[in-house]
């Protein structure tokens, strides 16, 4: 597994995972197109792939401009590897680097991505959008986190 900075040619793969989920599927996949997935990789935030056998299997993007996670996505078939927390920890590493602002997301109720970012340590904070569960997740307990499970800490 190698784990790394996206660039504006692994969209194609990118939007391969994304729309192979089986969770928070997008209902028209036109929804977002490549010209957004570039913009929030290389203007409004950074995205993390994780390749196998170079294809990307994984991806997560952040974005400092929205204080938001914009997408954190892993492969049917690559679950339960570690990939999925690997990309998210180093991109909320890389996110409060960045600024100490809140970060929030939005994911679908009673779904597998619910539980992860619940144990990843993300608190809910209502509702957005169309029912999702809002979370947030302030810098403080985002070093909180890493302190209780003994993982590496931004600086």
């Amino acid at each position: 597994m190698i784990f790394r900075e996206a660039q504006t040619a692994d969209i194609p793969q990118i939007q391969i995972v994304r729309h192979s989920v089986k969770e928070n599927t997008l209902s028209d996949p036109a929804l977002v197109p490549d010209k957004d997935v570039e913009d929030y990789i290389r203007n409004r935030g950074k995205g993390w792939v994780c390749e196998i056998n170079n294809t990307i299997v994984g991806f997560a993007i952040v974005s400092v401009a929205d204080n938001n996670v914009w997408a954190l996505f892993v492969q049917p078939g690559y679950d339960q590897k570690g990939i999925g927390r690997k990309l998210h920890d180093e991109m909320m590493n890389w996110y409060f680097q960045q600024t100490p602002a809140t970060i929030w997301l939005g994911t679908a109720p009673d779904t597998r991505a619910e539980r992860f970012y619940r144990r990843a340590g993300w608190r809910e904070a209502g509702r957005h959008g169309k029912g999702e569960i809002k979370f947030e997740m302030t810098a403080e307990d985002w070093r909180n986190e890493h302190k209780r499970n003994d993982r590496p800490i931004f600086k």
